[in-house]
Order: C-alpha cells, then sequence, then structure tokens
C-alpha cells in the first residue's frame, strides 16, 4: 500500500498544473486558491449526483430587455482532475456597470470564501438590475467528450459552452451591447470568432479578464461559488460510497497536498475511481495505467477468436444449435463480482 501511495504521489507531482489530456496548461494562476469552502448549499443547485451537465439562470431584469447590456463570462475548475468545470455569466445594463465595481467584485481567487458568498449575496440582493447563470459541466461528460473517438477538448467545450450562454440571452431579449471574457486559447483568435458569429455585439477577450473587468469578476464569483458548493456537498453516483468515502477533494489540483492525499486514499486497483474523476485527465490515466489492475481478454488475444454474433444467437435465426462462447461461472452476475471484491 506505501508503495502504491507513493507511485500515486510521484505522478501527480509529475503532471502539469492543469493538464487535461492534449490540452496546454492554460490556467496556472487558478491554483492559487487551493481551498473548496465550507460551503452552504445553494438554491440553484440541483439534487442528487452531478452525472450530466446542467444550467440555472436568474430571473431576466426588466430593464436589461430595455436598454444596451453589458455581459461577463468567466470559468471555474478548468484545470482540476476532479469534479465539475462552471461557466457563468453576469450582465447589467451598460449605464450601471460601473455600479458592479463600487460593491467591490474582483477576481474569485483572490478573494477568501467569506468575501465570495458574500458578493454571491450582492448579486442575489441585486438580481432588479443584475442578472446571471451558470452552466455546469458535469466531470461524467468532459471525459466522455474527451475520450471518445471523435475527441471534443476542453477549449472546444468551453467555446461553445459561452457561445450557448450568449444564445440563450438572446433567445430572451437580453439586449446585449457588449461581452467582456476571460480567454481560453489566443485572445485574438477567440475574440475573432465569436465576432464572426455576433456580429453586432461587441467582444473584448483578454487574459485575467476577471481582474481587469467587473463583470466578468461577478461571473467568476458566481461560478467559483458554484462549484465549491457542488464538490463541498458532492453525491456520489454511487450510493454506498456517499457514507464511505471522504468528499476532502481539495481543489482538484494535482499540487495541492489534500487532492494528492484523496487520490492516494480512494483508489482502487479495481474499480478505480468514482465519477467524480475526469477520466481523461492525464493524472488519471497514469495513475491507472501504473497502479491498477491489468484486464486480459484471452478470447480477443487468440487468433480467429469467437464471432461477436455467438454471443446473440436467436431461434428465429436458425441459431439453435450454436453455443455461447464459455464464460467462467464465478463471474455470473454482478453481484457475485460485488461479493468477490469485497471479500478480497
Amino acid at each position: 500500500m506505501e508503495e502504491q501511495d507513493a507511485a500515486i504521489e510521484q505522478i501527480a507531482a509529475s503532471a502539469s498544473p492543469a493538464s487535461p489530456d492534449g490540452d496546454p496548461p492554460e490556467d496556472v494562476d487558478d491554483i492559487s486558491d487551493s481551498s473548496i469552502g465550507t460551503g452552504r448549499k445553494l438554491e440553484h443547485i440541483p439534487e442528487g449526483p452531478c452525472t450530466h451537465s446542467w444550467w440555472h439562470y436568474s430571473p431576466i431584469p426588466q430593464q436589461c430587455k430595455d436598454v444596451p447590456v453589458c455581459v461577463g463570462v468567466d470559468e471555474a475548475g478548468r484545470g482540476p482532475v476532479l469534479g465539475p468545470m462552471v461557466y457563468a455569466v453576469s450582465y447589467v445594463p451598460v449605464s450601471l456597470k460601473d455600479k458592479l465595481a463600487e460593491i467591490g467584485f474582483a477576481d474569485s481567487k483572490i478573494l477568501k470564501e467569506e468575501q465570495r458568498d458574500e458578493l454571491f449575496d450582492r448579486i442575489q440582493e441585486n438580481e432588479e438590475w443584475l442578472g446571471w447563470g451558470a452552466h455546469t459541466c458535469s466531470p461524467q461528460d468532459i471525459s466522455e467528450g474527451m475520450l471518445r473517438g471523435a475527441k471534443y477538448n476542453l477549449n472546444e467545450l468551453a467555446h461553445d459552452t459561452t457561445i450557448g450562454m450568449i444564445r440563450h440571452l438572446l433567445s430572451v431579449d437580453v439586449q446585449i451591447a457588449e461581452v467582456f471574457i476571460d480567454t481560453v486559447g489566443p485572445p485574438a483568435t477567440y475574440q475573432a470568432k465569436l465576432s464572426n458569429l455576433f456580429p453586432r455585439i461587441k467582444f473584448t477577450v483578454a487574459k485575467k479578464a476577471d481582474s481587469l473587468y467587473p463583470c466578468v469578476s461577478a461571473a467568476s464569483i458566481v461560478a467559483k461559488v458554484t462549484r465549491d458548493s457542488i464538490l463541498r456537498h458532492w453525491e456520489f453516483v454511487e450510493p454506498s460510497l456517499n457514507e464511505s468515502v471522504s468528499k476532502a477533494f481539495g481543489s482538484g489540483y494535482p499540487s495541492d497536498p489534500n487532492t494528492v492525499n484523496w487520490l492516494k486514499d480512494n483508489f482502487d486497483p479495481v474499480f478505480g475511481y468514482p465519477r467524480v474523476i475526469r477520466f481523461s485527465w492525464s493524472t488519471c490515466t497514469k495513475i491507472l495505467e501504473a497502479k491498477g489492475v491489468k484486464v486480459r481478454w484471452p478470447e480477443e488475444e487468440e487468433e480467429g477468436g469467437p464471432d461477436l454474433r455467438t454471443y446473440f444467437g436467436s431461434k428465429e435465426n436458425g441459431d439453435e444449435g450454436k453455443a455461447a462462447p464459455a464464460r467462467d461461472s464465478i463471474f455470473g452476475s454482478v453481484k457475485e463480482v460485488t461479493v468477490i471484491r469485497n471479500l478480497v
């Protein structure tokens, strides 16, 4: 066990700060915030496991349908090996955008948890002129997209999520005049892409936009408190794990000792990790390859192995004479596998 823990710690230490397989580590600054708040449960977060992606939008302020509007877009949790990635928007009439600075919005990563919670309360208290929304990309959906044959990488997901949020606001008659976005990839390329899609909107795409533009800072607050609350109150898809597996995930970055400890303490050599993990991340795949039990399928290794169609023979097709390939009776059901695993 000590050898396994040391190997996992070494793999985590050697990983890039934000290294989904095939994507550049662009969010190194995000690591500075290694805390997951004590976390009250937020009302806009759905009950149950975060298995699939979801979104929530506050009521649309009437004046945002009547006058030109400024929109900010930011995310939280792009780089971690576990948990969701949350994209958020905040929007206000252009004439009121300086009011956001007066309230005290700043990059969520440099604020303490209590300050973020207080600012999120201020957002909700001012919904007559300040609108917001959150789009949560579940770890399962992120993994499925990146592991499928036609890979859907994190940059594409980030772009499509942002575009989808802008389209949603337009569909409910928000009069978007300008949008400020914390960049994903080269700012000029991303800005040109958005301008081509929405030629009537003025876009500003910049690095560190969350520290430059209060509307982006407000979106950063929404994204961060939403992700923190989801992780603090995480419900495992696997019900038996809710009582037996720790939720002290840390920030999710391999450089975070709390995350490294969670990866060590909750690795199963047969089943790997629960679905809070992003299995497409290089940190995870290296641990599974190095320390997981290897699975070998003898039939597949034999030249001219059994035709898969023999598993699905039917009397209607005249296959009653075909015998299904032999299988070890000890694994007659998933229930038996579970029992055996618990006995080991």
